[in-house]
Order: C-alpha cells, then structure tokens, then sequence
C-alpha cells in the first residue's frame, strides 16, 4: 500500500509548502485508522526536507513518480522513499531508499549485518541501514510477481543525512561489505553521491506508472526462489520423510491449498515427542508450498535453527531472501490478518505470550500467528517447555483459534526416527527421570550408544573421536554455570569448571554452534541444541537435578544465575511455593530429556551428583 504517491514536482511542492507530513499523517489516518505519533511526524519532517535537497535537481525529471511510507504486501514493513521512472535503455526502474536520522552508531563484529545506535530513547541493536533497504527491495523482488514479469529493476540504498562520516567509519567495516556493495549507504556531505546514484537509474519519468505495479502486483514467489528452496532440499537424507511423516505432510498440504482457495482459516495442531520429525516436515511443506506460490514462512522462537538454515543456505539463495523464510516467533505483533498464505511454527511449545526484547509488545504470539496467516501449523511437544515464559500447549491453540474462527485439526507423529528409532529410549528417559512412569524400566534391547560416564574429561574424549568423521558431534550441559557475557567470544575463557575439567558456553562470534568447526570445543546449551540434532551428545547434567535414595529431585536455586528460563521464579516462590515448585520441577526434567534426546546414534552422560550417576547407571544396567 501507498501511504503518500505523487511524481517528482508534486512533492517538491508539498515540501515548499510544508504540508507534506500532514499529507502522510492524514492518509495512515484514513487508510490505516492510525494516529501518528508525535516523534515520527518530527522524523518526517526533517527527513523529506533532507530529501527534498537530493530531489531538486533539473536532471531528476519531474514526472518520476515519488512514493513515501510504502507499505509491503503481506507485511507490516515499510519503504520510507521510493522514485520511480524508466533508465537510459527504457527499462522500467525504482530507487528505495532508507532513510535514518541516526549522527553514529557502533560496528558488531561477529555478528551479521548488525549494528548499534541509540534509537527508541536507548542503545540498542538494529540492523545496518544498508541491509535494511536491501532486504526490502528483495523481500519486493521474491515476492512481487508484476515486478518480476516487467522485469522491474529494484536499487536499494540507505541515506543518514546527519551522520558525519570519519576515514574507517564503522559504518563502513568489513563484514558489512556485501550489504554495502548492493545498497550503498549515503551520509552527511554527500548529496551529490546520491542524486548520481538515482540519476543512474532514473532518466525519464513514468508519471507514477511503475509505482502502481509495484503497489497492484500480484504476491507470490519467484521462480528463482522456489527453484533454490526446491535444490537446497533435492538428495539431502535429513529432510527426507517417512512413513506417517508422509501422511501428516500431505495432510497439511490438503488443508493449505483449501485454505488459499476458499479463504477460510485453518489451524493445524501437529504433536510429537523428540525426533518424529516435526521439523523435516516443516522444512519439506517450507520447499513444498513455496514452489506452489505461496507465502510460506518457517517460524521458531529458538533462532539456533535459523541460523543453521542460514549457514546452510549461505551462497545457494540470497541471505534476505533467507531472512523473509525463517521468522522469529514475535514479527507478527503487527502483522495484517491473513498477510501469509500458511505459517509453519515449529517448536511451538516454546511460544510466548508478549514479544520483544523486554516482553512488552504484542498480546499473544500463538494469537498472532494464527491471524496473520490463513493456514497456521503448529508442531508441538508440550514436554519441551524449558523456560517460565513457554505458554506454547494444545489448549491454547484452541483457545486462539477459536477467537479467529480458525478451524481446527490436530495430528501426531508417534514413530521416533532420532536416538537410532529407539522408541524404547525416549520411554527409558521418561521412567528413569521420573517424569512418568513407562513399562521400559531399563535398557535391555535398545539400540542406542548410551553411556554413563565417570567423568567429564571421559564424555569430552568420546565426543571429539565421534566429531572427527562428520562435525555432528557435540557437548551440552544444563544451566548450572554462569555465562560470562564479557568473555563471549574468548575460547580461552572456561565457564564451566568441574576439578580438573574445564571447557567454554559456545561462543556469542556469530558461527552457529550446531555446524561450526570449532564447537566440539565448546558446550552448548538448551537455547543452541533445541530443535537441532546431532549424531552423538555428551550431556553433563549439573545440580540441579540429584537422586536421594532413588528419588530424582531437582532443585532450582542451583541453576546458573545468568539463566533467564527461570527468571520470575523467585518471586512467585515468595508467593505460591507450591506452584514455584512445581514449574521448576517441569523446567529441569524436560530441559534434560531435550538434551539427552538431541543424538542420534548415541549420548554419553556425566552427572555431577555421583549417587544420579549411579542411579542412572544401575537403571541403564538392569
């Protein structure tokens, strides 16, 4: 949607008169039934005069259409400028430019295409402007199908008119190259550079006509897009579905492609426990319903999963093409109803209730996905809620889908293909850790490498020789040490010490722990294993988890004081101690079994409480 639309004189003119930002308030008025506030209108004000200097230039012609606040289809972003007109070989062309009032910011080394600047009234981390305006004009180009058959070019750039760049400018570092190389970044002082980059691109005016493509076209996936999704999944054996994998999958599909056809909202519920392949179905309906012209997106809390797909996917598709695929669980606070064709939810146990850094935007996430897309699929394991803001359960779907007149289907995934299709495994863990009784009171007949081991050095060397023939080899721990936020990035800082043994939380440099080469000398945690399947674990089970005389008791206050999957639970203990309990008790047994069910070949296990590894060793022994 156009908020404000007009060729080049026009707005020139609204400028001159200073009517311009009342022009674009009055239009979100109408179109959105949105008032302003008052700091954006300030924004507009001294951004579009900033603007109105790069335009006013005889050779920009005055017909080039001019559009201001686009609204992207099928989503809640916004282009901030947009000229339109036709290049030197009368080729159909549009400039986007971002447009920040930011005076400087802070370079993040390690981490992708982020940077730091006050913005909001605090520092905080954002995107580079650069990256920004280029994900925008390929979010338009994968999904805008007039753009793609007029073969409409689409230059991005960003424009800080009050930063002063500096020789060696942080906006300029490095590792923000590709984005730079794709969408230039413009600054204080350097008008001229920017009304040359238009004038590359715009030499005759449309009169406003391409701008209406690109407002009017029709969504759906490029060709390019479905055929890269559609390789990156051709022969890969951890995507392959089996069995009732098969059934549920094309059930999902039958109940999508009726929802884009009668337009009615369908809610598909999908449970299954650790490795029946919740997420290779995702991942094949993700390649599936693109290469069907949908608007699919692959939704998660836990970004672990995300970033693998992205090192996977890295140079076979374009990394925003990536970003616009995989979501976090909280983009749709203000996402249009029906925006997506279908929205696939994996983990979803692990759902919140508000988004955002502080947990104040939003109002429910389960609500939000389910109205922000006409097909909504959530796979689900209730026993993997690890932390106190997981609200992720059958019912609630229901719940919401019932105030979205979503219609509701649930399935099941029953057979377990991780942890060598050991069924009996998953039963095992469930008895011995207590969480339910289970006729598998031992190990007898399993075939799955588990051992309990007698030291941490022991599970260390095992993992290392598994690593050396296929890097899926990997150490986990529960959360009983601090992460030491300023050694994030130093390997040769060791958080977790036991005696002698001493080892690093995976790294905070950006390289996702499930694939990166280094890992196996790190230890990752529930946030960087969840979701994610290795070929063998080592797991060391810390204090909060004992056995006293057979019993298995956990026990909160030993939990790492850096853990945020607790945080609350003081507080409520002060005030219901029964319920405190109760939480926590759930939080650390599922947290465990997530982590001893993240091999699949085998798990090797260490317990700081020798009288747990005893009992898990008579237990696995019997």
């Amino acid at each position: 949607m156009l908020v404000y639309s007009g060729v080049k004189s026009e707005f020139l003119q609204s400028v001159e008169d200073d009517t311009i930002a009342n022009e674009i308030r009055e239009t979100i008025l109408e179109k959105m039934g949105r008032k302003t506030p008052e700091n954006e209108f300030r924004s507009w004000e001294n951004s579009l005069k900033n603007m109105y200097i790069i335009m006013n230039d005889p050779q920009i012609p005055e017909d080039s259409g001019v559009a201001i606040e686009y609204i992207i289809p099928q989503t809640a972003k916004r282009v901030d400028f947009i000229i339109s007109g036709y290049d030197c070989n009368n080729n159909p062309s549009v400039i986007i430019i971002e447009l920040k009032q930011w005076d400087k910011l802070k370079a993040i080394p390690g981490m992708d295409a982020l940077v730091e600047t006050f913005t909001g009234n605090a520092m905080r981390q954002v995107v580079h402007p650069s990256y920004q305006a280029w994900s925008y004009a390929q979010l338009i180009k994968d999904y805008n199908s007039t753009v793609q058959d007029k073969q409409i070019s689409i230059r991005p750039c960003a424009f800080l008119h009050n930063y002063s760049r500096v020789d060696n400018d942080p906006i300029d570092s490095e590792w923000y190259n590709d984005y730079l190389s794709d969408a230039p970044a413009f600054t204080k002082g350097q008008n001229s550079k920017l009304r040359e980059y238009i004038k590359q691109s715009i030499v005759k005016g449309d009169n406003k006509e391409i701008l209406y493509y690109v407002d009017n076209g029709k969504i759906r996936p490029s060709k390019s897009l479905q055929n890269s999704i559609a390789k990156m999944l051709q022969g890969n054996r951890e995507f392959i579905m089996i069995d009732e994998q098969k059934v549920v999958y094309e059930d999902i599909i039958k109940w999508s492609e009726l929802c884009q056809k009668d337009g009615h909202k369908r809610t598909v519920i999908c449970k299954g426990g650790p490795g029946t392949g919740k997420t290779v179905i995702a991942v094949n309906l993700l390649a599936e319903l693109t290469q069907r012209n949908q608007l699919v997106q692959y939704v998660s809390k836990n970004s672990a999963p995300r970033q693998v797909y992205l090192k996977k996917l890295k140079g076979v598709v374009k990394k925003s093409s990536i970003d616009n695929m995989f979501k976090g669980s909280g983009s749709f606070v203000d996402a249009p109803e029906n925006m997506a064709g279908t929205l696939l939810v994996d983990e979803a146990h692990r759902l919140n209730e508000k988004s955002g850094m502080f947990h104040n935007l939003g109002e429910n996430q389960i609500k939000e996905v389910i109205h922000a897309s006409l097909c909504s699929v959530f796979f689900i394991d209730e026993e993997q809620r690890v932390t106190m803001d997981d609200i992720g359960s059958v019912d609630q779907i229901k719940r919401w889908a019932r105030e979205e007149n979503s219609e509701v289907y649930e399935l099941e995934l029953v057979s377990q293909f991780r942890c060598n299709g050991s069924n009996g495994y998953l039963a095992w863990l469930d008895d011995v850790l207590q969480i339910r009784p289970t006729a598998n009171t031992d190990l007898d007949g399993v075939d799955f490498d588990i051992r309990i081991c007698n030291s941490p050095e022991e599970v260390y060397n095992l993992i290392v020789e598994k690593n050396k023939t296929t890097n899926s080899a990997r150490m986990l721990a529960g959360y009983c040490w601090d992460w030491n936020k300023a050694e994030a990035n130093n390997t040769n800082y060791h958080d977790i010490k036991i005696g002698d043994f001493e080892m690093s939380w995976n790294l905070a440099n950006g390289e996702p722990f499930a694939v990166s080469d280094t890992s196996v000398n790190e230890v990752g945690c529930i946030h960087t294993s969840q979701g994610l399947e290795f070929d063998y674990v080592g797991v060391i089970i810390g204090d909060d988890i004992r056995c006293e005389d057979g019993t298995v008791i956990t026990d909160f206050t030993k939990r790492a004081k850096t853990d945020q999957s607790l945080k609350g639970i003081k507080k409520l203990s002060k005030e219901n101690p029964e319920e405190a309990q109760r939480r926590a008790d759930e939080i650390i047994r599922n947290t465990y079994r997530t982590l001893l069910t993240r091999g699949m070949k085998g798990c090797y296990v260490y317990c700081t409480d020798k009288e747990l590894g005893d009992y898990l060793r008579e237990r696995s022994l019997l």
